[in-house]
């Protein structure tokens, strides 16, 4: 099977649901909705990267088929998603999809790093939203296609079986890098957040934002054993801070680095990817920060999600899987 990605009708996915491939399909609820059992996961999104532009495309679901074979597909509760690996197989790819604003998000951010056979078996996904317009008044849903059952509180794994020798590579790109500006720490972990040590010194985190004059638009960035991995702002209150992952308590964070003509040069990132990756997905807020409404993403194409997983969960990155040849 070759691997497939694009813009289709519900008529056209639900043709190849038919013909047996494991594909997976991002949405509105309404399209998800009227598909066939199968070997698909899906989640509600329906802003999209495709070869004609970004964008809102509420009349069409994107499909990708990695040509890879299911070993297993699968929803968990919260229960059951720390072993949620246990199902994969030992020469695979699992795919896995949560619900935005949900507890299983919360758990999976928070406890993922310690899930048993993390990081030593292949994981990416995405985090399914709704449309921004609706935001705090429809709930984001994940679909596990093998039983036509659909979920506000669950998440969705398909795992993949790679046949013998055949490897993936797991790429994030990230177009952000720690500023100069004070360290900064915090000493619990958590999605909000209001003291904090600035440079070793207490400080409110909501109050140090406004006073340093910081555009929330640019995430914390903290290095993790060489990667950089983002924390974006949701909410900036009075006396606290909300944010889309958790912060970690004890590691160091500094606001990134403004980035001058973002569009221009998070595009230019992008065409250097000159092969089209099995699997990509690119966060909502790259494509609200940069403009990418209507712009080509040069070979990446997928899902604009509200949160991006490479192992854990992350922010305003991008995801790729890559075959290794």
């Amino acid at each position: 099977m070759k691997p497939f990605s694009g813009l289709l009708s519900p008529a056209e996915t639900s043709e190849l649901i038919r013909q047996g491939r494991a594909l997976i399909i991002s949405g509105t609820a309404e399209l998800l909705s009227q598909l066939p059992s199968g070997n698909w996961i899906g989640g509600t999104t329906p802003y999209a990267m495709t070869r004609q532009g970004a964008g809102q495309f509420p009349d069409r679901l994107f499909v990708q088929s990695l040509g890879l074979a299911v070993a297993r597909i699968r929803a968990y509760d919260r229960e059951e998603l720390p072993g949620f690996l246990y199902d994969a197989p030992e020469h695979g790819l699992s795919v896995l999809i949560l619900p935005s604003a949900s507890d299983i998000l919360e758990d999976y951010a928070q406890q993922a790093p310690d899930y048993p056979e993390m990081y030593l078996k292949p994981v990416v996904g995405w985090v399914a939203g709704v449309p921004l317009e609706q935001l705090g008044r429809a709930p984001a849903l994940t679909f596990d296609g093998s039983t036509g059952r659909q979920f506000s509180d669950q998440a969705v794994v398909l795992h993949h079986a790679l046949e013998p020798g055949r490897q993936v590579d797991i790429d994030i790109i990230n177009p952000f890098e720690p500023g100069e500006g004070p360290a900064v720490r915090f000493e619990q972990t958590g999605f909000q957040v209001e003291s904090c040590l600035v440079d070793g010194q207490p400080a409110n985190f909501a109050r140090f934002i406004e006073q340093q004059g910081i555009d929330p638009r640019w995430p914390l960035v903290a290095d993790y054993c060489g990667a950089m991995i983002n924390v974006s702002i949701q909410k900036v209150e009075a006396d606290r801070v909300q944010f889309y992952a958790p912060v970690f308590a004890g590691v160091e964070y500094r606001f990134a680095r403004p980035i001058e003509h973002f569009r221009e040069r998070f595009l230019a990132e992008l065409s250097e990817q000159r092969e089209e990756p099995l699997f990509g997905c690119n966060c909502i807020l790259n494509y609200l920060h940069a403009g990418l409404e209507g712009s080509c993403t040069a070979a990446l194409t997928g899902p604009i999600a509200f949160g991006e997983i490479a192992w854990q969960l992350l922010n305003q990155t991008v995801v790729l899987v890559r075959p290794v040849e």
